[in-house]
């Protein structure tokens, strides 16, 4: 029997697999460059990290599951809030502006 393995730390991610009865039997945070390339769109982005963070867990025999969040105002990808002062930068940018956010799913199957 596969294994369903959870790329991500996020306390969120946990509780949304939570509502659908999915608990994942590990939780193995994948530790990648997440640096945005030059002229990269934000759905790109989420994409592209989405598919990074499930790589690089991943393994035989066993189903990943990664995801990766992003908020944009344009093409301009806001930095992970990790301190006050970047909740409240973050804030003040999509203080009434359009933004968007936008969440990629990675699912790798057993082969």
């Amino acid at each position: 029997m596969s294994t369903l393995v959870l790329a991500s730390a996020s306390p969120r991610r946990q509780q949304l697999l939570a509502q659908i009865s999915v608990t994942p039997d590990s939780i193995s945070p994948a530790d990648i460059d997440e640096t945005p390339r030059l002229g990269e769109s934000p759905r790109a982005y989420a994409i592209r990290m989405g598919r990074e963070k499930a790589e690089a867990v991943h393994a035989s025999g066993q189903f990943t599951l990664a995801g990766d969040t992003v908020v944009s105002v344009g093409r301009r990808i806001l930095p992970k809030a990790e301190t006050d002062q970047d909740v409240e930068a973050c804030l003040k940018l999509v203080s009434g502006r359009a933004h968007h956010v936008m969440t990629a799913v990675c699912l790798m199957g057993p082969e």
